[in-house]
């Protein structure tokens, strides 16, 4: 039993991107894609970073070659703790290429419009198969679960502070009363001025918790209010907004890798786990789905969390090809 990891190369993927791959490469990509639902989400996103970085350079006035040592300077001033240096790439692949393949496999960038320094050009932040933490410019802290983007305007901060979610993030924002701080998400807006909280949004449902402060989540067509260890779950703007009670910790898990179960049942804990390990877990018995969990996994591997949840509910764990099957 192993745990499930990517095997393909960014490289590759940005090639087929490019339809410059072989008809045995588009197998090789194709097949991998289909393999998993991980996968699939990996390509999703992968190719999200991909068109971003084309559009803005299909908006791009400059030369490719301004353009390109312009990002050079960017790279080399921000991160001025790293030891590589960016070197220069054969003329036949142009500066959005370089920029995408760099964004693509940095894990998070903000894709600032360096082509041509317009502030009012949107910035995308974008975690691959990784969660990250980035900081915006106001100070608010945004956690970015893998997976998942967040983009926002560059004048960002000047008059408003939208942002829009595309998968799952935690806010620590900054508090500015005289700029709500508003995410757009699934057709949700959530409004804060300063707080905390986690969004998630999959399969076209949307969670919204609330750690610290207050949350203010509307559908267009009503409005609620959220506060410390309340929760609203929606299909989008056609669905009524109901506050639930949170009853467990396992929504932070991207940000700590510490799995806390409170009385939760084991379907919940799989459907978690599924998520954090790419995994396909599968609970064999329906009676077994609801059995209770009270542990905490502190940054174990998939096994070692397997292995003492079936020591402690009496379970065995088989593989089985890409599944593993609960007993």
């Amino acid at each position: 039993m192993r745990e499930q990891i990517y095997h393909m190369s960014d490289d590759l993927l940005v090639k087929y991107l490019l339809r410059e791959t072989t008809p045995g490469e588009d197998r090789q990509v194709e097949a991998w894609i289909a393999e998993t639902p991980g996968n699939q989400r990996y390509f999703d996103h992968f190719k999200l970073i991909w068109d971003s970085s084309r559009e803005l350079a299909a908006q791009s006035t400059v030369s490719e070659e301004d353009a390109w040592q312009r990002f050079q300077n960017r790279v080399q001033t921000g991160n001025s703790s790293e030891t590589g240096k960016v070197r220069s790439m054969n003329q036949r692949i142009s500066a959005w290429r370089v920029a995408a393949m760099l964004v693509a496999t940095a894990g998070i960038l903000a894709m600032i419009y360096y082509f041509s320094g317009n502030s009012n050009m949107p910035v995308v932040l974008a975690a691959a198969n990784t969660s990250e933490v980035d900081t915006l410019p106001d100070g608010s802290v945004i956690t970015l679960n893998k997976h998942s983007s967040l983009s926002y305007e560059g004048a960002y901060n000047k008059k408003e502070r939208n942002v829009e979610l595309n998968g799952e993030a935690f806010f620590k924002v900054a508090h500015n009363k005289s700029k709500p701080f508003v995410v757009h998400v699934n057709g949700l807006t959530v409004t804060v001025t300063g707080t905390s909280f986690n969004i998630k949004t999959v399969d076209g449902k949307t969670e919204v918790i609330v750690e610290t402060g207050s949350v203010q989540v509307s559908n267009g067509r009503q409005t609620i209010a959220l506060t410390p260890k309340q929760k609203v779950v929606t299909g989008g703007e056609a669905d009524s907004l109901m506050k639930e009670g949170v009853t467990d910790q396992l929504y932070s898990y991207y940000r700590d890798k510490v799995f806390v179960c409170d009385n939760t049942p084991l379907w919940k804990l799989v459907e978690v786990l599924n998520e954090a390990y790419d995994a396909n877990i599968v609970i064999e018995s329906k009676e077994k789905r609801n059995l209770p969990l009270t542990a905490t996994y502190n940054n174990e591997s998939l096994d070692k969390v397997l292995e003492l949840v079936a020591q402690t509910l009496e379970l065995t764990v088989t593989p089985d090809n890409s599944r593993i099957i609960l007993k």
